[in-house]
């Protein structure tokens, strides 16, 4: 199970108002092989739940998390920082043995 923080949330509908997306859109979570450290967080939008995935609400927020990933991301915490050094997404991960600079990609 994957959590959102408050935070996280709030800036996820932000943007899904911005860019004029559906109620019923998914905030969709899961990881794709590459980046410097192994793997990369992946967070798209979707208006549909898919045969394995783990679907979720928090703070008014759907999540559908991609039923392959959910290993990789078991406990993890998807906050939002926002403050004058550091804007953006930030997993928290305790399955990730390594994470590149950037903190956009883990290793296992």
């Amino acid at each position: 199970m994957i959590t959102l923080t408050e935070s996280a949330a709030s800036e996820v509908r932000r943007i899904m108002d911005e860019q004029g997306l559906a109620q019923g859109t998914y905030l969709r979570l899961g990881v794709s092989g590459g980046g410097c450290s192994g793997f990369s967080y992946v967070m798209t939008f979707d208006s549909d739940v898919k045969d394995g995935d783990v679907v979720s609400e928090f703070h008014g927020l759907k999540v559908a998390l991609d039923g392959e990933a959910q290993p990789y991301l078991d406990n993890t915490v998807l906050d939002f920082n926002d403050d004058v050094n550091k804007r953006g997404f930030v997993f928290n991960n305790p399955n990730a043995s390594g994470t590149c600079g950037c903190g956009s990609s883990f290793s296992v």
